[in-house]
């Protein structure tokens, strides 16, 4: 059993590591809104995970994988929200826009934690990644509902280990990634990804 859980770290790690939309979420959150509101984005996206991975286990994700209409109506919402959070940020870095301090802005682009979840409640790629490659390395000893809610949590561990240890890395970046060119280029970097990633959900087929 040990040896499969190791096999399950190392798999689910490397997954956790590729840059995704979660990343450009965050970061975009670290630059508009300084590392506290960027830390709690991460745990909405955590919940996220937290939530698609209830539905695993109850097997309602499961039903939405295999629902076409269903997959394609969430997909285009959450490739809606990514467009949407990728202009957001484009406008709040355009040329001649106050660009937020060191030490962040007023409350003024939503509340963190509901955008880190809505961002990953609105991915079918997700109830795909946990009905169709998560039961594969589970360890074949435990029930398949025990198995599959102790991969559910390891995803979310690691997530939020690789998320807020990016978080801090962007913050111990200095005044370099301070500076209002900088963070305008930034801003408007992420956006762009931020926006090729709703591209690339709403044109890819599940």
């Amino acid at each position: 059993m040990l040896t499969h859980l190791a096999a399950a770290v190392g798999v689910l790690a490397l997954l956790t590591i590729v840059p995704g939309p979660d990343m450009a979420v965050v970061t975009r959150r670290a630059l508009t809104s300084g590392t506290g509101d960027a830390l709690r984005t991460a745990g909405g996206t955590a919940a996220g995970l937290l939530l698609w991975g209830a539905l695993t286990v109850a097997g309602l994700a499961a039903v939405l994988a295999g629902s076409p209409n269903a997959y394609l109506a969430v997909r285009l919402l959450g490739a809606g929200y990514l467009v949407f959070l990728g202009a957001q940020s484009l406008w709040q870095h355009r040329r001649g826009a106050t660009v937020p301090t060191r030490t962040g802005t007023p409350a003024r682009d939503g509340n963190p934690r509901r955008t880190g979840l809505v961002s990953n409640a609105l991915n079918p790629e997700i109830a795909v990644f946990y009905t169709g490659l998560l039961p594969a390395p589970a360890p074949p000893r435990l029930p398949t509902a025990w198995a599959m809610t102790l991969l559910v949590l390891l995803h979310i561990g690691l997530t939020l280990i690789w998320l807020a240890g990016y978080v801090l890395l962007l913050a111990k970046a200095g005044l370099l990634l301070h500076t209002p060119r900088v963070r305008r280029a930034l801003g408007r970097v992420t956006g762009v990804v931020l926006i090729g990633f709703g591209l690339v959900v709403a044109t890819t087929a599940g």
